[in-house]
Order: structure tokens, then C-alpha cells, then sequence
């Protein structure tokens, strides 16, 4: 980074308060994948509730204006991937802060599954089935049931605080 800080970021007494305390809670860093070979969407997602359950269910908080908001509704399933420290970069390219000559899906080892593409470096993962969604505040809360779900090894988890990317370690 050339700049300690981020030169666009609001002054600290003009930012929204409720924003502030959110980035005070440590969230989960998770790529959100969804629709087909030609049509397919991805997006970092930080802000989601996995509740247990018959069915298990996700919550999930993304944009209204973004691409995966819309390929999630029409395709009517999603894959959630948990993200390691090992995959920050890939967190950044999903998230848009990073470049990614060719596509956010480019240079990625996948596979579709009828929920959606699977990034298969990330072996922890639920497959929704898509119900419904709503705009709340400034963003959406997209909801789902789990249909599946894979577990593999996971150390180092990676989690979202106070606008940065950081491990429990």
C-alpha cells in the first residue's frame, strides 16, 4: 500500500456512526458464488448469520446494485465459501479491491454444480437454495436454506475488522 491510510476515507467524526460500530465486530470473510458458465457471478460477503436448523439457513447481506444481488434471484441458488488467510488475495478480487486482469473467476480452479461454481481451493462450503430477499438500509439481506454442506480442514481463518482483512492468530 503506498499510503497508511486510505486517502478517500471520511473523516472520523463525519462517518455514520452505526457503521462504525458494525466494523467494531468481527465477521467472517466468505466468497459468495452463483450462476452458470456464462452467467456467473461472485462477491466477498462479510455480513451473513448461518442459523441451525431443519433446514439450516443463511442470512446474508449484500448490495442491491451489485451483479451477484440479481444472478442469486435468477439462477435460485448460491455456494458460500469460507475464506482462509491463505486466500486474502482472493478475498480482495471478489471484494474489488483488487485487479484481476480476465475476470474475478480467472486464473481460479472451478467447477459448477448446480448451485453455482465451486472455487475448489476453498473446501469449506454451504449450498443454498435461494427464497428470498429484501433491501434494509443501505443494502439487501438475501435468505436461503442449506442444502448441503462440506467441511474440510480450516486453520487461520480469515475475518473482517475494522476495514481490514486479519487472522485469529
Amino acid at each position: 500500500m503506498i499510503h497508511g491510510d486510505n486517502p478517500f476515507a471520511d473523516d472520523v467524526d463525519s462517518r455514520d456512526p452505526v457503521r462504525r460500530f458494525r466494523g467494531r465486530l468481527s465477521a467472517p470473510v466468505t466468497i459468495i458464488t452463483s450462476g452458470s458458465e456464462g452467467e456467473r457471478s461472485g462477491l466477498t460477503v462479510s455480513s451473513l448469520i448461518v442459523l441451525e436448523g431443519e433446514p439450516g439457513r443463511v442470512e446474508a447481506v449484500i448490495g442491491p446494485s451489485t451483479d451477484l444481488w440479481d444472478t442469486m434471484e435468477a439462477s435460485g441458488r448460491f455456494v458460500v465459501h469460507i475464506c482462509t488467510d491463505a486466500h486474502r488475495a482472493m478475498a480482495g478480487v471478489f471484494a474489488g479491491l483488487r485487479p484481476s486482469p480476465g475476470g474475478i473467476f480467472a486464473g481460479i480452479a472451478m467447477s459448477q454444480s448446480e448451485w453455482g461454481p465451486v472455487i475448489e481451493v476453498l473446501e469449506n462450503r454451504a449450498y443454498c437454495t435461494y427464497e428470498s430477499r429484501r433491501e434494509v438500509g443501505y443494502a439487501g439481506v438475501v435468505s436461503a436454506s442449506v442444502d448441503r454442506v462440506e467441511i474440510g480442514g480450516l486453520s487461520q481463518p480469515l475475518v473482517y475488522f475494522r476495514g481490514g482483512y486479519h487472522t485469529l492468530d
